[in-house]
């Protein structure tokens, strides 16, 4: 009801209780009530006897009226689940998928107690940021998913940069990267079987109005945002929006032409081809120089002796110069 209400409100001049109630067929009083619903969600809407209802204001609220509204994909954010406060993001994600929820579901939340990052590292996820995670369902095989999260990057990173004079940098295999510092993140996990998958869940945090002082002390030196690095406030609801629609043009690219002119652009973006790199994979400790990703997504390191390492799991330390 609430969305059909604000569809109505969004198309501008004022629009009376008794009209509203006859196109919805509910009550005054009832619309009246979902009113005060979405002014208690900061809604402005002003009222007048005589004129009836103005939306004079939405908030940047990552609320599901709010993403879907002028959205335009065909997939991605048909279905929005929001909370406000969630453990994580990608285990609702999981849990739906499990049930069968609709490819192209994303679900969003304000703030996440058990945010997490790869390797079940924890994912600060305060007040201010983006976090969401896509259920995807795609026809291809399990050794090819290590593309899609630099599909992923490729989008946050395109939305990004169209909505602020930022230019971001991707470091393989899923770190966005604002005047070297981080800013988000993608996490991709999945569920298959020998030869297909079942679905994959991207999930992608991003440091939008995320204030300084809300990094943990581990991360505050090498944390960003984007509202910190632009100097102005983000509008989040565009630029979520604009990352699904992003994100849904590059999906139809790699179904219809394949992973290579995608694998050209995010070599455009990187900031790890062409430097020194150290990769932790476990125990192992691999050093040398980033040469490119292969077609399935992986990592190419030329060692110093010139034998070359195929990266397909691992962190990335990019080494300054004046180490060595």
């Amino acid at each position: 009801m609430k969305e059909t209400i604000l569809e109505r409100l969004r198309q501008g001049g004022h629009v009376s209780g008794e009209d509203l109630g006859r196109t919805i067929g509910i009550s005054r009083t009832a619309i009246w009530k979902y009113i005060k619903e979405l002014r208690h969600a900061g809604y402005q809407i002003d009222s007048s006897p005589n004129k009836g209802y103005l939306l004079v204001s939405a908030p940047d609220n990552p609320f599901p009226e709010e993403i879907k509204a002028g959205l335009n994909t065909r997939v991605l954010g048909k279905t929005v689940v929001f909370h406000k406060e969630v453990a994580s993001t990608q285990d609702v994600a999981k849990s739906l998928a499990a049930q069968g929820a609709d490819e192209g579901t994303v679900v969003v939340a304000e703030t996440q107690s058990g945010g997490r990052g790869r390797i079940g590292r924890a994912w600060s996820s305060p007040s201010g940021g983006i976090y969401f995670s896509i259920i995807l369902r795609p026809n291809i095989r399990p050794t090819e998913a290590l593309r899609l999260p630099l599909i992923a990057g490729i989008a946050v990173a395109q939305a990004i940069a169209f909505l602020t004079e930022l230019k971001p940098k991707l470091k393989w295999p899923n770190d966005i990267i604002i005047n070297g510092r981080k800013a988000g993140g993608i996490l991709t996990e999945m569920s298959a079987e020998v030869d297909r998958l079942d679905w994959v869940i991207i999930g992608i945090g991003l440091n939008v109005n995320t204030p300084p002082e809300s990094f943990p002390s581990d991360i505050e030196d090498i944390a960003t945002s984007l509202m910190k690095a632009e100097g102005e406030y983000i509008p989040r609801v565009k630029l979520l929006q604009h990352i699904l629609r992003e994100l849904e043009s590059l999906l139809d690219i790699f179904h219809e032409s394949g992973f290579e002119p995608l694998r050209t652009q995010w070599k455009e973006l990187s900031n790890t081809i062409g430097e020194t790199v150290k990769v932790i994979s476990g125990s192992e400790e691999i050093i040398g120089h980033a040469i490119d990703i292969d077609s399935d997504g992986a990592l190419i390191l030329q060692k110093n002796d010139g034998t070359k390492e195929r990266i397909i799991a691992g962190d990335v330390y990019i080494r300054k110069a004046s180490n060595g």
